[in-house]
């Protein structure tokens, strides 16, 4: 007599929408890809393109090449491409001087906070960048002006203690991947000491940023756990974990991969949350519902915050091709 197997606990799984993708992430990836696809291996990268492994393994596997400096690509007249978090100004001036063929990649809403700190400095004001120490975005964004223009605020203890050289000529501009609600604090603080400080006309972090987190606090506080689906190096995918803790989530976990799953961790969970940073594509997602699928006999049920249309082109070079093909 065949025994039936065991019947699978049910789990209900509220995903996250939207997620993943961005479409500045899709516009660097695809740079990258069209690129190779044009001029064939290798195409260099500066930096991960976006920070997600299983995307810059899979271009690894076309034929990118990714470095962290341009010292370590050799004379080539491949494309260079730069990405999508940004890069100082002495990166394209250096490739100008070697004569580089150079793609940039930068996200067009990163591209919107440096010319915003341009904008300022023309006007004689000093630039508080909110934003965390080492982020390449940061880097870029500080490395639009001359050392010293720019100075970084990382926490509200920072901004409590902020010095100015002139608090009557002072401005603010953030990183596009904050927690809206730290950078909400830090500029509330630098507001209340600095009440003349001049802000954006329309908030630095990204629309992509700002729908996810909405996204996630609708689901946290109805679920037993969160999985975010991103890379640790990915500051909107750990800010997505951060935002589901905070608003009430028992169990916040950023995963890679479904190997990385702890099943102990979940062994109690009724109704779990999945949500994905801006730079995980959907494939990791599907792969951490199949893995779940085995174990469990799903309830899947998507809770919107946002639609989500839009599209940035390619970069110019690369839009000139195409028209002229």
């Amino acid at each position: 007599m065949n025994v039936p197997p065991p019947a699978k606990p049910e789990l209900e799984v509220l995903l996250c929408s939207p997620r993943g993708f961005c479409a500045g992430v899709v516009r660097a990836i695809d740079t990258v890809e069209r690129a190779l696809a044009l001029y064939g291996a290798p195409v260099y990268v500066r930096h991960e393109i976006v920070h997600n492994r299983y995307v810059v393994e899979s271009l690894r596997k076309k034929g990118a090449i990714f470095v962290e400096e341009l010292a370590e690509v050799p004379e080539t007249g491949a494309p260079v491409v730069f990405s999508a978090h940004g890069v100082s100004k002495t990166v394209p001036d250096e490739a100008r001087q070697r004569n580089f063929f150079t793609l940039d990649a930068t996200c067009p809403l990163v591209t919107k906070v440096h010319r915003e700190t341009e904008i300022h400095y023309r006007r004689g004001r000093e630039i508080v960048l909110i934003g965390h120490s080492g982020h390449p975005e940061v880097v870029g964004t500080m490395g639009q002006l001359p050392s010293g223009a720019v100075r970084l605020v990382e926490t509200v203890e920072q901004a409590s203690t902020f010095v100015p050289k002139n608090a009557a000529r002072l401005a603010y501009v953030t990183q596009t991947t904050l927690s809206m609600e730290d950078a909400a604090e830090i500029v509330a603080k630098l507001k209340e000491r600095f009440p003349d400080i001049v802000g954006p006309h329309k908030d630095d972090i990204c629309y992509a940023t700002t729908n996810r987190q909405d996204a996630v606090k609708k689901v946290a506080p109805v679920v037993d756990a969160m999985i975010v689906v991103g890379s640790p190096n990915s500051s909107n995918s750990q800010r997505l974990k951060e935002v589901a803790e905070r608003n009430g989530c028992p169990y916040a976990v950023l995963l890679q991969r479904a190997e990385d799953i702890d099943w102990e961790r979940f062994a109690n969970a009724k109704r779990l949350g999945v949500t994905a940073g801006a730079s995980a594509p959907e494939v990791l997602v599907e792969e951490i519902l199949d893995a779940f699928a085995q174990r469990y006999t799903l309830n899947i049920d998507t809770v919107t915050a946002a639609e989500e249309d839009v599209f940035f082109p390619l970069p110019r070079p690369l839009r000139d091709i195409e028209a002229a093909e």
